[in-house]
């Protein structure tokens, strides 16, 4: 019985989210780092990280992969099933309701100028969310490299993010392996 209560008490709250996400999955997971991580301590920022990660790696969008991956992280399966279905009911309804009025609402000047400033304020909740994340990114002080080595080799010179997130694992996988032979973490030497 208490778990189908904590698998409820998880679609309540993705349904919250669902209901208060503009601008894209990075507001959720800004949302989801002050509740599960500041508020709940039921996952740490590196946690949270490592969630993101695999699910912009995976097919499909980012935040239907995370909501999956943190339910069953909380719940098994069916915590995963009800984070998905509770994020994206909301943003379902709102859409079918805006498609079935469409034509009254899309030249409307409030609607468009509501629109504007919902995008604006949807900036800092997503740079927010960048940030927080950072914290548990550098576990080993050459991550930093990584990370710049990555920024450039995308920005500059179009690599494709599949051989970046190869790279990024392979570099993961060496470090790991340097600092453990050494008998350090890592964590605060920088």
């Amino acid at each position: 019985m208490r778990r189908w209560k904590d698998i409820a008490v998880l679609f309540v709250q993705f349904m919250k989210f669902g209901c208060f996400t503009f601008g894209g999955g990075w507001s959720i997971v800004a949302q989801m780092q002050q509740l599960y991580v500041e508020q709940r301590h039921t996952i740490t920022n590196e946690e949270l990280l490592d969630l993101t990660s695999v699910g912009r790696s995976l097919p499909g969008t980012m935040i239907g992969n995370v909501a999956m991956l943190y339910g069953c992280h909380a719940a098994g399966l069916a915590g995963g099933v009800a984070c998905v279905l509770g994020m994206v009911l909301p943003p379902m309804a709102v859409l079918a309701l805006l498609t079935y009025c469409y034509t009254a609402v899309r030249d409307n000047l409030w609607v468009m100028a509501a629109m504007t400033g919902v995008r604006a304020s949807i900036v800092p909740i997503m740079a927010a969310a960048a940030l927080n994340l950072v914290k548990g990114a550098f576990r080993f002080p050459p991550c930093a490299a990584v990370a710049l080595l990555s920024f450039a080799l995308y920005l500059f010179f179009d690599v494709s993010c599949v051989w970046l997130v190869l790279m990024g694992v392979a570099s993961g996988i060496a470090l790991c392996e340097f600092y453990e032979r050494r008998g350090g973490n890592g964590h605060g030497a920088a």
